[in-house]
Order: C-alpha cells, then structure tokens, then sequence
C-alpha cells in the first residue's frame, strides 16, 4: 500500500544524508537504535538472567490469528517514518529542514524513552515458529524478542501520524493534506494490528505503549486520542482482505482490553513518582522466563 506520493525510501535517505543537519539525525538515529534497542538484547542472549524477562501475553491474543500475510505491514515501520521526511522534501521546499530534523530527532528520542523501563525489565511473547520466507526467518534471526513492553515499533506508529499532524498545523496546511494525514494514520493503525497478526506482540503491549507515548509528548497523545487510536483498530474497510481477520464479534473485546489496561497504566501514573512504574509494577506481576512451567 502507498503511504504518501513519495520518491523511494532509499532515494529519501540518500537525500537526507547529502544534508549536514539531516545526516546527523540520521547516523545518531541509527546508532541509538543499536545502542539501546539491539545490542541490550544480544547482550542479555550471551548473559542472561542479569534482567528479568517477563512473559507478556494475554488470552485475548487467542482471538487474533496468526496472519504471516500482514508481515510486509508489520515490516513497513521503519520505511513509514522515513516516508514523512520524503514528504516535507517534496512539499515545503527550503521550510523543510527544521522539521524534518526535529522530526527524525523525535523518533531517536522513543529508543531512548523505551529503554527506561526495557533496561529494568525485558519482555517477551510466545510468537510461533514460523520460518517460511525469508521476512520471517530475518525476524526470527534479527530481533531477539526481548523488548516488548511497551512496543517500539506501536510507539513510532503512533509518534508518525501525530507529529505529521502537527507539522501540518505549523504549516496550516492540515485542510490541503487533510486525506495524506488519513492515510498516514491508518497506516499507523495497520502497523498496530500487524504487530499483533504476526504475533510479535502482545495486545498488552500496544496498551503499554500507548500509555508510553501519552507520557513522552501529552499534547500530541492525551487519553482522547488514544481512546480514538483504540476505536481504529481492525475496522473494516482498511484497504485489506477480510480472509484471516479477526472476527467482528471479537473486536469488542480486544479493543475493551487494550483501552481498559491504558487507562489503569494511566491512572496509575499519575501518582507515580517515574512514568515507568506503573509499566515496571505490570511486568513484575507477569510470569518470569525460566519459572516453573514457563
């Protein structure tokens, strides 16, 4: 699916790196991830035990079958950022730069926020073992499955369509794109329900990251954009065949919980002395990796 009329990623980056400004962004973007994101979990691959990893899943995943077609949407995160900075290339001209870098800088920043709780607490799900094709078997080899509470890759979804929104707005040009922004958001809705098609997270984890991104920037993700964000997801008419979607009498419950554990993460922080805690106190009630049974 098309997300904006826009050159080819690859072309973008390249642009973006041929500028002073942008090409900072970029490297340290790149390099926070590794940092805080994959080398952590290879580290506690070849050490572990030295943090705990809890088990994240909820029965009401049962009701979202595994879907290893969505995986080409789930995959699209990365690209689907990149994209916006493609936009204020072809759109805003000399206006572009500030954005752009402010934007990417704020992607660089979730890593950062995330690993506040991922440093005291790893997260994992019981995702199946399935290596046909080579996305699946990159998945499996790449991501070593430690980090999922709250999810990075809902984080970003979320942190694109809200911030594109706001670029509009500085721009006051949220009419003239108004149907670029709908299509942005639901492909952040896309990204969200993949995640949970190919079973690499958790409905608990969008919940968590969610409630994240309300904390990291309040005025882009208050309580009523999340409650819309959770109304979105598995609508019908997405763009996608129905075949292996999650039925319609199931919807109810899946976006009953994932509203329901927001707003207890919420309501939790605001008496919390780290917008952490009330993640951190989630997992430690979770079953740990490597107890009786687990």
């Amino acid at each position: 699916m098309e997300i904006l009329h826009v050159e080819s990623v690859w072309k973008i980056v390249i642009r973006s790196l041929l500028k002073k400004r942008l090409r900072k962004a970029f490297v340290s973007c790149g390099f926070t991830a590794l940092r805080f994101f994959f080398l952590p979990q290879y580290r506690a691959l070849l050490f572990p035990k030295r943090i705990p990893v809890s088990l994240a899943d909820h029965p009401v995943d049962s009701r979202i079958p595994f879907n290893p077609r969505r995986v080409n949407i789930y995959l699209d995160f990365v690209a689907f950022w990149i994209r916006i900075v493609g936009f204020l290339f072809a759109h805003y001209g000399k206006n572009r730069t500030k954005p752009a870098f402010e934007f990417v800088r704020s992607i660089e920043k979730l890593y950062v926020f995330a690993a506040e709780v991922y440093r005291k607490n790893f997260s994992t799900t019981r995702r199946p073992r399935y290596l046909k094709g080579i996305r699946f078997f990159l998945i499996h080899m790449a991501d070593p499955h430690l980090m999922c509470i709250p999810s990075l890759h809902v984080m970003i979804a979320i942190r694109v369509y809200t911030a594109f929104r706001q670029i509009l707005v500085s721009m006051n040009d949220q009419n003239r794109y108004a149907a670029e922004l709908e299509s942005v958001k639901r492909q952040a809705l896309n990204i969200t329900q993949a995640i949970l098609y190919v079973k690499q997270h958790s409905v608990n984890c969008v919940s968590a990251a969610m409630y994240a991104m309300s904390r990291f920037d309040p005025d882009l993700f208050p309580p009523e954009e999340a409650e819309i964000f959770v109304k979105g997801l598995f609508s019908r008419g997405g763009g996608f065949p129905e075949k292996d979607a999650v039925k319609e009498e199931d919807i109810p419950e899946i976006r009953g919980h994932i509203a329901g554990l927001y707003r207890r993460f919420v309501e939790q922080g605001k008496n919390a002395g780290h917008w952490t805690e009330p993640l951190l106190d989630f997992l430690g009630s979770l079953p740990r990796v490597g107890e009786r049974g687990h």
